[in-house]
């Protein structure tokens, strides 16, 4: 006679009075399917222009890696600092690479945006993966048509962040925060004619999560006349 005990959901452990056992019978579901968030859609072009105040709202968005929940200088500098995957400060993924980070198998997600910010935590929420004591990869390949001298970047983000520019560490926000436009603001740079990759590092401790990013010139205004593609070539 079989006497049977459910242990969790879908897991049912079968042991024989008489003292032998049988294996484990193991039923593993799916986390039912959740609809992807309304301002985020696949990209349908081969490039795409800031918005009308500047915003890239293109982007190439690594699924989370979990880590630390702390968000002072420190914890964040540790956080960016370790080593995830291979080339992590200089690849430029295409949309659907993996790289394996720990034991998790993690996808790049080619991005628009129909807002001037990206929502992470709808991005994640929707693929059924952690939102809160994460670390998001995101990368950006903004065309320029010239270069443009004292160029600066101006970002805002839920909550701390750290981003490059052509390779370069530009800017950096820490602790708990909202994402507040311009919130950081780098020091003047140039923007070299064609391709240039603007990459991002947004660690969140709980709750919401989103970034924003524009590039602004010489006089403070938002510059327009730029392109987000998923490749070097633009296309």
């Amino acid at each position: 006679m079989l006497r049977s005990r459910t242990l969790a959901p879908g897991v049912l452990v079968l042991a024989l009075l008489a003292g032998s056992t049988v294996p484990a019978v193991a039923a593993a579901q799916e986390p039912p399917a959740r609809p992807r968030a309304a301002t985020l859609t696949t990209p349908a072009t081969a490039t795409k222009a800031p918005d009308a105040d500047g915003f890239l709202r293109r982007w190439l968005v690594l699924e989370p890696i979990r880590t630390s929940p702390q968000l002072t200088d420190g914890a964040v500098r540790t956080a960016v600092g370790t080593s995830y995957f291979p080339d992590q400060l200089s690849t430029v993924p295409r949309d659907g690479d993996k790289v394996k980070v720990g034991d998790a198998d993690l996808t790049w997600h080619a991005l628009d945006t129909t807002n001037y910010n990206v929502n992470l935590f709808h991005f994640a929420y929707a693929l059924n993966k952690p939102t809160s004591n994460v670390l998001f990869w995101a990368v950006a390949v903004v065309h320029a048509p010239r270069d443009m001298t004292d160029v600066r970047l101006a970002i805002g983000s839920n909550a701390a962040s750290v981003w490059w520019v052509n390779g370069v560490e530009v800017i950096a926000l820490y602790n708990d925060r909202q994402a507040v436009i311009d919130d950081g603001v780098s020091n003047r740079l140039t923007l070299k004619r064609g391709a240039n990759v603007i990459r991002a590092a947004v660690i969140n401790g709980g709750g919401a999560t989103d970034f924003c990013a524009r590039f602004l010139d010489g006089m403070d205004r938002p510059i327009r006349d730029l392109s987000v593609g998923l490749t070097m070539a633009g296309r």
